[in-house]
C-alpha cells in the first residue's frame, strides 16, 4: 500500500514541531531486489545498530536540529535495535545521545518463542499435528543450540520452509541473534525515559504475552512507562473491529487506514514531557 504509517507519523509529528528521519531496514524497500544479493550474509545486530546511527548522524548533520532533544522510535523488530543503541549509550559508547526511546510493538518473547506459538497454534488443527510439533521443536533445539534446522522429512514442505528460511546464509548471522533475543532482555537497563506502546489490536505482538514479560523486566526501572491503547494495531492504525474479527495484516497500508488518534496523541505527549526536562 502507499498509506505507511511511517509517513503519517512523521506529518503528526511535524505538525507538533518535530523532525523526523524514518527508514526501513536494508534489503527492504523500493531497492530490494538489487540490494539483496550485495548485503547477503552481511546481516547483524551490529549492523542493523551501525546503520540507525548513521540515520542519527544524518539527522543531527541539519542545523535546524536540537542534538540535545533527539528521540529514538523503533516498530516490531525495530524496538530491538533502538533499545541496543539506548543500552549502548547507557555504557557511554553513543556519539548521538538520545534523550528518550518510544518501544511500539516490541516483542516482548523470542523469536523462537513466538514462532513456537505460532505454529503450536496452526498444528493442533492438522491430522498428526501432535507429532508433527515434536519434529518442529527438535529442529529449532538444533537452532537454538547452534545448529542447523534440517527438519525433518515428515514435516510438510510449508512450515519446513519456514524453518530453513533461518539457515538460509542470506539472513545470516542476524536469524541466530534475533532467535533468542527479545527487548526484555534489555529493558530493565536503559538509562533515558522509555515508553513501551502495544495495542491491544496487535496481532503480532501481544498486549498480554509480550506486555507482561516487558513489565516484568522493567519493574525496578522508574523511567519505563507503558501504554496499552485499545484501537490500535501492530503499525499503529486504528482498528475499530473486535479482535476475533480482525484479518491478520488488514488495516495496515490500505487506502483509507488512519493512524489510531489515541496512540499518536500517547506519543506526542510523552515525547513533549521529555523534551521539556
Amino acid at each position: 500500500g502507499t498509506n505507511g504509517s511511517g509517513r503519517l507519523l512523521a506529518e503528526s509529528f511535524a505538525e507538533r514541531g518535530f523532525a523526523s528521519v524514518r527508514y526501513d531496514k536494508r534489503a527492504s524497500g523500493p531497492h530490494v531486489v538489487e540490494n539483496l544479493p550485495r548485503l547477503a550474509g552481511t546481516f547483524s545486530m551490529a549492523s542493523h545498530l551501525a546503520e540507525l546511527a548513521a540515520a542519527l548522524d544524518v539527522l543531527v548533520a541539519d542545523p535546524r536540529v536540537d542534538r540535545s532533544r533527539v528521540i529514538g522510535l523503533g516498530n516490531s523488530e525495530g524496538c530491538v535495535h533502538v533499545l541496543h543503541y539506548g543500552l549502548a549509550q547507557a555504557a557511554g559508547d553513543a556519539t548521538v545521545p538520545l534523550r528518550g526511546l518510544v518501544l511500539a510493538a516490541p516483542p516482548g518473547r523470542s523469536v523462537g518463542a513466538v514462532l513456537d506459538m505460532q505454529l503450536s497454534g496452526q498444528l493442533s488443527a492438522v491430522p498428526g499435528g501432535e507429532e508433527i510439533l515434536v519434529r518442529v521443536r527438535e529442529a529449532t533445539a538444533r537452532f537454538s543450540a547452534g545448529g542447523s534446522m534440517d527438519p525433518d522429512g515428515s514435516i510438510p514442505d510449508a512450515v519446513a520452509d519456514v524453518l530453513r528460511s533461518f539457515d538460509s546464509p542470506v539472513n545470516l548471522p542476524f536469524a541466530r541473534e534475533l532467535w533468542n533475543e527479545s527487548a526484555a532482555d534489555g529493558i530493565g537497563a536503559v538509562g533515558v525515559p522509555t515508553l513501551v506502546l502495544i495495542g491491544e489490536k496487535d496481532l503480532q505482538i501481544d498486549a498480554a504475552a509480550d506486555g507482561e514479560p516487558l513489565q516484568a523486566a522493567a519493574a525496578g526501572n522508574p523511567l519505563v512507562t507503558f501504554a496499552f491503547p485499545a484501537d490500535a494495531n501492530h503499525v499503529l492504525k486504528h482498528e475499530p473491529r473486535p479482535r476475533t474479527e480482525i484479518v491478520p495484516g488488514t488495516n495496515y497500508n490500505e487506502d483509507g487506514t488512519a493512524l489510531d488518534p489515541v496512540a499518536v496523541e500517547t506519543i506526542l505527549s510523552w515525547m513533549e514531557h521529555v523534551i521539556s526536562r
